[in-house]
Formats: C-alpha cells, sequence, structure tokens
C-alpha cells in the first residue's frame, strides 16, 4: 500500500515537472524590420523581459527589410512580425493568410526630406528618391505619401533602391538621391544637415498560427500594450531605448521622436481596418483583386478585444 503511494506521488511529481518544463519553454519568435521607433515596443519587450514575465521565451530577430520578414513569416520560420500594412495587403492579395492582431501605429509619422534646392512639393518632379528597398515599407510608404501630394510615383519620380536609414542619407548627400522617406530622430539629423522637410504599422501573424496558438499570441498582445504604456509613462527611459537602438544622440531630435510616436501610439491598440482600406484603394486602380478585397477580412480584433474586456489595460492606465 505504502509502495502504491508513494509510486503515485512519484509520478504525480514527474508529470507536474513535465507539465511546468512544457510551460517554462513555450517560445515565441517574432521578427520586425525598419529601425525607427516604431518598433520601440519591441526594444521595451525585449529590454524589461515582459514575454518572460508570462513564462514565454522570446527570440526576437532584427530584419533589414519587410519583404525578407514576410518570407520568414510564411515559411513558419516566425509566429509573428512587426511589419507594416503595405505587407499585409500585398501578401494576402497573392493568397497568403497574414493577418494584423495589433494596431501599432495607426497613422503615417514619417517624413519626405529633399536636398535644400528643392524648395516645393512639385520640384520633386523628375527627381529622384532612395528607399530601402523596392516593395519594402519605405518604398510603398513614399509612393502612397507622393500620389496624396499629387505626384505620380511611376511618372513624375524615379525610385532606387539605396538602403537603410543611413545609405539613405549618404545618397542624398552625394548626390544620387534628390530626396528620400525617413522617420524622427532622423528628420532632426537630416534638417542639420541642411536637407529640407517637404511634408502605418502593426502586429502580422497568420489565421493558422492565430488559432493553434491562440494563448501564446494573447501574450504577445499583452506584452506589447504594457511596453506602449511604458513608453508613455516613462519618457527618458523611451528616449534612452531610442538613442541606444537608433544611434542617434541629439537631444532634439530625440524629444520629437518622442512626442512623434508618443501621439501616435494607440493606448488600446485595436488594428482597425480603415487603414487598410486606405491601401486597398490605392491599390484598386491596378488590383481588381485590391477593388474587390473586404478590409475587415484583413484584420483580427479578437485579441486585443480579449484583452481590454478583461480589464487589463484599463487597470494598466488606471481609468
Amino acid at each position: 500500500m505504502l509502495y502504491r503511494w508513494a509510486f503515485s506521488l512519484l509520478t504525480l511529481v514527474v508529470l507536474l515537472s513535465v507539465v511546468s518544463a512544457a510551460i517554462a519553454q513555450e517560445k515565441l519568435r517574432l521578427a520586425w524590420a525598419g529601425f525607427s521607433p516604431t518598433n520601440s515596443p519591441i526594444w521595451v519587450m525585449e529590454d524589461r523581459k515582459l514575454l518572460q514575465k508570462q513564462g514565454v521565451t522570446p527570440e526576437i530577430i532584427a530584419i533589414n527589410a519587410s519583404p525578407t520578414v514576410l518570407q520568414a513569416l510564411l515559411a513558419n520560420e516566425i509566429e509573428a512580425a512587426s511589419i507594416s500594412v503595405t505587407t499585409l495587403t500585398s501578401s494576402r492579395l497573392a493568397g497568403a493568410d497574414t493577418v494584423m492582431i495589433f494596431g501599432v501605429v495607426p497613422t503615417f509619422v514619417d517624413h519626405i526630406v529633399s536636398l535644400s534646392s528643392v524648395t516645393a512639393v512639385e520640384q520633386l518632379k523628375g527627381k529622384t528618391a532612395g528607399v530601402n528597398r523596392l516593395g519594402s515599407t519605405s518604398d510603398l510608404g513614399l509612393r502612397l505619401a507622393l500620389k496624396k501630394l499629387g505626384i505620380d510615383p511611376d511618372k513624375d519620380v524615379k525610385i532606387i533602391p539605396t538602403g537603410g536609414t543611413a545609405e539613405r542619407f549618404a545618397a542624398l548627400s552625394k548626390g544620387i538621391t534628390q530626396f528620400t522617406i525617413i522617420p524622427e530622430p532622423f528628420l532632426t539629423q537630416a534638417e542639420k544637415l541642411g536637407f529640407r522637410n517637404l511634408w502605418w504599422n502593426g502586429i502580422l501573424s497568420r489565421e493558422s498560427i492565430v488559432k493553434a496558438k491562440r494563448p501564446l499570441m494573447l501574450k504577445l498582445v499583452r506584452a506589447m500594450v504594457e511596453a506602449i504604456h511604458i513608453i508613455k509613462t516613462e519618457k527618458e527611459y523611451a528616449k534612452g531605448l531610442f538613442k541606444k537602438n537608433l544611434g542617434v544622440s541629439d537631444p532634439e531630435g530625440l524629444e520629437r521622436a518622442y512626442k512623434d510616436y508618443n501621439n501616435a501610439f494607440p493606448e488600446i491598440p485595436y488594428p482597425y481596418p480603415d487603414g487598410v482600406k486606405t491601401m486597398l484603394d490605392d491599390l484598386a486602380p491596378k488590383n481588381p483583386k485590391a477593388a474587390a478585397a473586404d478590409p475587415k477580412t484583413y484584420v483580427d480584433m479578437s485579441l486585443v478585444a480579449e484583452l481590454d474586456k478583461s480589464g487589463f489595460i484599463k487597470q494598466l492606465y488606471k481609468k
């Protein structure tokens, strides 16, 4: 009898150990593209170990361009990615099951920067612009911005791939390009160098991943919400992360970057379909699939809704 109890107790201990180990070994692979404050919630999440606090071991990877991040997502090499709505729409129209589960920046915060000799928007016509890579976030973002300014990106200007922010600066300085698109705090640097300022993003996953790993994705959403709260309430810490990750030390640029992104980051980050509709409308004249697409199918608001209904966000902001 004593032997049975001892054996049963040992079995229970082993089972509990296996369950605990499984929980402790829960992993999440997340990639982000683009060195800008847009991705600062991920930096906070990593620095403050917000996923580890929920029993998740994260593998956070920085990749140079959105198309590469998308390839990793579609190959199931990662569970989630911080990339733009432009990547979401292009991939989904091509047949992928990509879906936005979290809205990080619901507005366009980058700026078009040109040589000082370009004093008006219409003077951009006939000029050459530099972007990271053709088809990347910077490329599609620039094209959308130019259209809103009345400039046809296919006919009025030439767009070439020149690399990341530093490389785009270099191309501008050497006269290889005459304008580009960049976010704060790099805009302040550009202005000080004599360049002129003339003038969205979220967490993507796949429907199949959200369905198979919903509890894990909910933990990611929770950590991202907490990270945004930290940025909004710990200004100097946030600016310090900007400085560390972007290699920018200019106080004015960091202050302006914090102001831009603090205002842009939403407290309750629902991935509303409005921004998707904007991009689909832009693509519709050339792509019949875009014209017929329903933007509501491009987003999954259920994860943020579940967290919102739990009271976690209100408690965080003490509302």
